[in-house]
C-alpha cells in the first residue's frame, strides 16, 4: 500500500479499498484521519438493518493504533486514564477515557493487553503528542503502529454464526472486551470482542497483505446469509442506539476545543463510572476530585422524542419555554420504533423521567416545518439486547 501524499490523490486508500470501492455504488466517501472510508454504500437503511439482523462489515483501518511497550506499559497507562487498569490481563480489552490537567476528556479508546510489558490504545483521533509526553520517566516506547494493521468490524447477530462456519475455532467463547488470534481462511488474525453497534460483534485486526483474503471471507456464505457493507452513515445509527458517545459529536476534545467553555468533564459526559479517584495519581486528578464535589451545570443525557422526526441539532427548552440545552445527536430508531437523540440539559433537568421540549425544524418540500416536541429524559443506553454479553455466544 502506498500511503504517500500527492495532489492528485489527497486521500489515503485502505488494504480493503479494493473491495469498498467496488461495493460502493453511491460513490460516497468520508475523509477520516486522511483515510478514503465509504460514506454510504448503496443505502444506509439497508446497511443499518443487516447490521441489526445478520450482520455488517465496517472498514475500520484509520482507527490510531499506538504501540505502548516496557516494563512500565501497565504503570504509565494507568497514569494517563482515569480508569484502574493495573489488574488488566492478557487477552482483555478496557474502555477508557483520557483527560487534560484541568480533568476535561481529551478522547476515549480501548487498551489491549498483549502482556504486562505490551499495551496497545485504539481510538479515533489523533493522540502521538500527548502520549509520548505523558510517558516522560517511564521506561516504555509509544510507537504509532496505525499504517501496518488492517481492521474490519463485524457486527450483527449472525456475526459469531458466519466466523464458526468459517472454522474460526471457539470463536463462540470467546468473552465480550476479550480477544486471541485465530486462524481465518489460512490467514493469522487477532479477533476481539468489542465493537461499536451495541450488538454481538467482533472486531478482526490483519496484517495489510491478508485484506483482501479477510474482507472475501466474510461474505463467503452470502447465499444463505446477506451480509452487507455498511458505511459511516449506519455506524452513526447503530452508536446512537447503543448510546457511545463520539468525539468532536457529543465532546469537543480537550486538545481542539478553541474555548474553554467547549470541553467537557467525564460526569458531564455522563461517563464517571469510568473515573476512580481512589487509584494513584492520574493526569487530571486533582481537579477531577474537586468537579466530583461540585454540583453539574449541564450534563449529557438520553432523549425519548415526541413524534417521528430526528432532533438532531435542535435546542432543549423547558415549559417555560427557557432555552436549557441542545441535542447532539438524533435519529429515528427502526429497530426500537422509537425518536431517539443525545442533548445537553442543565441540572433541573438531568434526572430520568424530566420533561423538557425540542424544536425541531423539519423540512418539508422545500420548506421547514417547526415542531415543538416533548421529551422525556431516559438512560443513554437505548439497545442492549442479551446477545451481545451472552457466552457462549449464539451460533
Amino acid at each position: 500500500m502506498n500511503n504517500s501524499f500527492s495532489f492528485t490523490k489527497p486521500l489515503l486508500e485502505t488494504p480493503f479499498h479494493e473491495r469498498t470501492y467496488e461495493a460502493c455504488y453511491n460513490n460516497d466517501w468520508y475523509r477520516w484521519a486522511g483515510y478514503k472510508i465509504a460514506r454510504e454504500y448503496s443505502n444506509t437503511e439497508l446497511e443499518y438493518t443487516a447490521m441489526r439482523n445478520t450482520a455488517g462489515v465496517l472498514d475500520i483501518t484509520p482507527m490510531h493504533k499506538y504501540d505502548i511497550k516496557g516494563a512500565d506499559a501497565i504503570k504509565f497507562v494507568d497514569k494517563l486514564v482515569t480508569r484502574n487498569v493495573t489488574e488488566i490481563k492478557s487477552g482483555q480489552v478496557m474502555y477508557i477515557i483520557w483527560c487534560n490537567e484541568d480533568g476535561n476528556v481529551i478522547d476515549d479508546g480501548t487498551v489491549f493487553c498483549f502482556d504486562s510489558n505490551h499495551l496497545r490504545i485504539f481510538c479515533a483521533e489523533r493522540n502521538l503528542n500527548w502520549f509520548s509526553d505523558t510517558a516522560i520517566g517511564f521506561d516504555v516506547e509509544v510507537e504509532d503502529v496505525s499504517d501496518t494493521i488492517a481492521a474490519l468490524a463485524f457486527q450483527g447477530p449472525l456475526s459469531c454464526k458466519i466466523l464458526n462456519l468459517l472454522n474460526v475455532k471457539n470463536i463462540e467463547n470467546l468473552k465480550p472486551f476479550y480477544f486471541d488470534d485465530f486462524d481465518l481462511n489460512g490467514c493469522k488474525v487477532t479477533i476481539s470482542r468489542t465493537g461499536f453497534s451495541g450488538d454481538l460483534g467482533y472486531e478482526i485486526w490483519c496484517k495489510n497483505e491478508d485484506a483482501i483474503s479477510v474482507w472475501d471471507s466474510l461474505f463467503k456464505f452470502n447465499r444463505d446469509y446477506k451480509v452487507l457493507p455498511a458505511g459511516m452513515n449506519a455506524l452513526e445509527m447503530v452508536r446512537v442506539e447503543a448510546g457511545f458517545i463520539q468525539p468532536n459529536a457529543d465532546f469537543m476534545s480537550a486538545e481542539q476545543a478553541l474555548r474553554p467553555n467547549r470541553m467537557r468533564n467525564p460526569f458531564e459526559l455522563g461517563m464517571g463510572w469510568l473515573v476512580d479517584l481512589n487509584k494513584n495519581y492520574f493526569t487530571g486528578k486533582k481537579n477531577l476530585v474537586d468537579l466530583k464535589k461540585k454540583t453539574l451545570t449541564k450534563k449529557l443525557v438520553g432523549l425519548d422524542i415526541q413524534g417521528d422526526k430526528p432532533a438532531i441539532g435542535s435546542v432543549l427548552y423547558d415549559k417555560n419555554k427557557k432555552e436549557i440545552g441542545i441535542v447532539t445527536a438524533g435519529m429515528w430508531s427502526p429497530s426500537l420504533k422509537s425518536n431517539i437523540a443525545f442533548g445537553y440539559v442543565d441540572k433541573d433537568h438531568m434526572k430520568i423521567g424530566s420533561k423538557v421540549f425540542a424544536e425541531i425544524y423539519h423540512p418539508e418540500e422545500l420548506e421547514y416545518k417547526k415542531i415543538w416536541a416533548e421529551c422525556s429524559v431516559v438512560k443513554k443506553q437505548f439497545f442492549n439486547p442479551p446477545r451481545r454479553h451472552k457466552v457462549p455466544a449464539e451460533i
